[in-house]
């Protein structure tokens, strides 16, 4: 492993940080692809080493531009006269107040009851990888689906989470 490394280290970070943003970006996803590496139990059984560090890379690029996406908490807001409202403000404060800690379980209940309405399949996706942030490597790792269909799971997820959960998010931004 450690002669890999040396033979491929400086080009596949130059290969990484052509393709994405920060030079911390392209070190986590280097240490990713090194993490990835040391779990094949025989790295002899790879025939062209190279050729698989760099599918590797390339999936682990792919798989962070497809999470920069506007489906997380952070993407609610609602600006009114006093500012913003922020949605993730709501559902992680910790102040303790009466109101806040309803809203809070108003929406858990909620999603949980929109989530058990999806088929198992879309469930599973959408859980492992915006509650538990699970990349959809990972998670094709893990059930050996294709990326494509993990991702159109969850899009049909998310389809059905915005809809069964707008209301919810006119009373919050109203509130």
């Amino acid at each position: 492993m450690v002669q890999t490394v040396k033979a491929y280290g400086s080009q596949l970070l130059g290969f990484i940080r052509q393709r994405v943003n920060s030079e911390e970006d392209a070190e986590d996803i280097l240490q990713d692809v090194w993490y990835q590496l040391s779990s094949v139990p025989e790295i002899e059984a790879i025939e062209q080493v190279g050729s698989w560090l760099y599918r590797v890379a390339r999936n682990r690029i792919i798989d962070k531009y497809r999470k920069q996406k506007p489906d997380s908490l952070e993407d609610y807001s609602y600006e009114d006269d006093e500012g913003e409202f922020n949605f993730k403000d709501i559902l992680l404060a910790d102040d303790g107040t009466p109101e806040t800690v309803y809203m809070r379980e108003l929406f858990w209940e909620q999603l949980t009851q929109a989530l058990d309405e999806l088929p198992e399949n879309q469930r599973q996706v959408f859980v492992w990888n915006e509650l538990e942030d699970q990349t959809f490597q990972e998670i094709s790792d893990r059930t050996g689906d294709n990326i494509k269909t993990l991702i159109s799971r969850k899009r049909y997820a998310v389809q059905h989470l915005r809809k069964r959960l707008e209301t919810l998010y006119d009373e919050f931004v109203n509130y």
